[in-house]
């Protein structure tokens, strides 16, 4: 599992600035109660990044996409496998 510094360093290295804001967002729930590490399933998908998008703006998208997919690579997720749309496909897609 990629750590908060290793996010905004990879977002500093692609998007110049390490958006720190978003990764906290995707991980707020990361370790509390019920969720644990299937945190993932709120937010880590299509939806989340529209969410991004409309707190912290386009660019912010961006990074939240590049966070989602580093995550989900370490799950065994390739990029020919369809970016999960929402919780449901999350969950159906035996992520968790």
């Amino acid at each position: 599992m990629s750590s908060f510094e290793e996010h905004c360093q990879e977002s500093v290295r692609l998007f110049g600035r390490p958006f720190r804001e978003v990764h906290l967002w995707l991980d707020e729930l990361a370790g509390k109660p019920p969720h644990g590490m299937r945190h993932r399933r709120f937010r880590h998908h299509a939806a989340g990044v529209r969410q991004v998008e409309a707190l912290f703006g386009p660019e912010a998208a961006r990074a939240a996409r590049q966070h989602i997919e580093s995550d989900l690579r370490q799950e065994g997720w390739t990029s020919n496998d369809p970016f999960p749309r929402d919780s449901e496909q999350y969950v159906a897609m035996g992520l968790f």
